[in-house]
């Protein structure tokens, strides 16, 4: 290898994972790709052997080194208590957007949207995928939606940068804040924000139900999609199932350090060994690294060679259909194809051109400070473990609290069912009680005080939510019926 190679680091994983890394491989080494590989153990052996995140501290070394992994899919272990490597490696090396292209190849990929060209940018770090879960009752569980400001900022910026780097016209938010207003509502209103920034750029938004459906019906009506997590991994799926092949698309996970690049689709070992697997989404995550890595020149011959030989023909068994297809290959012969097209150019397809170097590289601008907002303690949510009855709930703990603190309303699954009890509202023993300020401010101690009352009294607070007003303005949501 050359001293001027670009080390990179490369994790052949579980299942059919080294069968298509090493077809990928061969193929950025046919092409000349000026990369130096380094490979790390991940995944499932390495979950087993008693790491539960999937990866040892030396393959972490190598990230450090590279700053970029290539890596193929891997299996997590069910049961005890292993967790997600991909989330894992996501937070842990800052890799805040998830970028997505899908594509539709029609007529040599089977798909009713011939013209479907879009991509997905997906925030990487927060939301549900957090993890953060609690079984509070015996009958209730709880997950912790994180949606941050910076968090916002930052993934709406990178889609514009995305699409004004890409030559992409439009870029839609994807959200729900018509029911979440404060956790989605701040991913709209800072997606409005940034989008005015941008005046060359068009903008939109969708609530995430009627977008999805939209993505399934007319996915060639959009060009950019920005959105939370959770929504951005259903939402890809779909994407890429309709563009004809979740087998063909692949990912990258960007950060202002480091960079991971992989396929979207899974390990699938029940066609482990059999050699019949298409490399082509890893293939994919590939080109995008090169990109990233600013060896345009070596992806756009690879890409167009790829594209030349869907149009020969020659095809692996999930995309293979009688009438267009010419033949049928295994994952080696594949790659072995896309070997002896390099330099072709499609006839059909459109052709790809990334240009002359230099990456189509995203800048990070810093965030914009804001003025700080007047936040004031007006009372508190606490959540309490209870298999009796509202009422008998509501007098005790309006005969305990300080009187200073009033008790507005009693909740149970963000319904309310005190006072003016629906008899209809079916309950569990998980029971929200909202405490206000008499004279719309609580002290800290106040709230010891309520929450000491509460334990004298033998009740099992199991969650304390503190309310506060910003800028005169609820920080917290109403219960239905409030």
């Amino acid at each position: 290898m050359s001293s001027s190679n670009r080390k990179i680091t490369i994790a052949k994983g579980d299942g059919i994972g080294p069968e298509i890394m090493d077809a990928t491989l061969s193929i950025l080494e046919a092409a000349k790709a000026p990369l130096e590989f380094q490979e790390i153990k991940i995944g499932k052996d390495v979950y087993e052997s008693g790491h539960k995140t999937g990866i040892p501290d030396e393959a972490w070394a190598s990230l450090k080194e590279t700053g970029i992994l290539l890596k193929a899919p891997i299996t997590t272990p069910q049961g005890g208590g292993y967790k997600s490597l991909n989330v894992t490696l996501r937070k842990t090396l800052g890799l805040f957007a998830n970028v997505r292209p899908c594509v539709s190849y029609a007529p040599y990929v089977e798909t009713k949207h011939p013209n479907m060209n879009l991509v997905i940018i997906r925030e990487n770090e927060e939301d549900l995928y957090g993890g953060i879960e609690y079984r509070q009752t015996q009958q209730m569980t709880a997950a912790l939606k994180l949606i941050s400001r910076p968090g916002c900022e930052h993934i709406v910026r990178y889609a514009f940068e995305y699409a004004r780097a890409n030559g992409r016209r439009r870029v839609t938010c994807m959200s729900k804040d018509n029911i979440m207003k404060i956790s989605d509502g701040m991913f709209h209103r800072i997606f409005d924000e940034i989008a005015a920034e941008y005046s060359d750029i068009e903008n939109d938004h969708y609530i995430i139900d009627i977008g999805s459906a939209r993505i399934a019906a007319a996915p060639d009506s959009f060009d950019v999609i920005v959105t939370e997590n959770l929504y951005g991994d259903i939402i890809s799926d779909i994407a890429a199932e309709v563009s004809g092949s979740v087998g063909l698309c692949g990912s990258a996970n960007i950060g202002k350090n480091c960079a991971m690049f992989e396929a979207i689709h899974g390990s699938a070992p029940d066609i482990s060994g059999q050699g019949i697997a298409n490399p082509s989404g890893l293939l994919h995550g590939a080109l995008m690294m090169l990109v990233h890595l600013g060896q345009n020149q070596v992806a756009q011959t690879i890409h167009n060679s790829w594209l030349a030989t869907l149009e020969d023909g020659i095809h692996t068994a999930d995309i293979y259909q009688d009438g267009q297809s010419i033949q049928k290959v295994g994952t080696k012969e594949f790659a072995e194809a896309v070997i002896e097209r390099l330099g072709a150019v499609p006839k059909k397809l459109a052709s790809v051109n990334y240009g002359d170097g230099g990456g189509r590289q995203i800048s990070f601008p810093d965030l914009k400070s804001r003025p700080h907002e007047e936040k004031i303690l007006c009372g508190l949510d606490v959540y309490v473990d209870w298999d009796k009855d509202v009422a008998s709930l509501a007098e005790l703990v309006g005969g305990l609290i300080p009187s200073a603190v009033t008790l507005k309303v009693i909740t149970n699954r963000g319904v309310k069912v005190w006072p003016d009890t629906n008899q209809e509202t079916f309950c569990t023993d998980n029971f929200q009680c909202r405490l206000r300020g008499k004279s719309g401010v609580l002290s800290h101690k106040d709230i010891l005080s309520v929450l000491t009352a509460f334990a004298e009294k033998g009740i099992d607070f199991i969650r304390v939510e503190n309310l506060y007003d910003f800028d005169g303005k609820p920080g917290y949501s109403i219960a239905q019926g409030e």
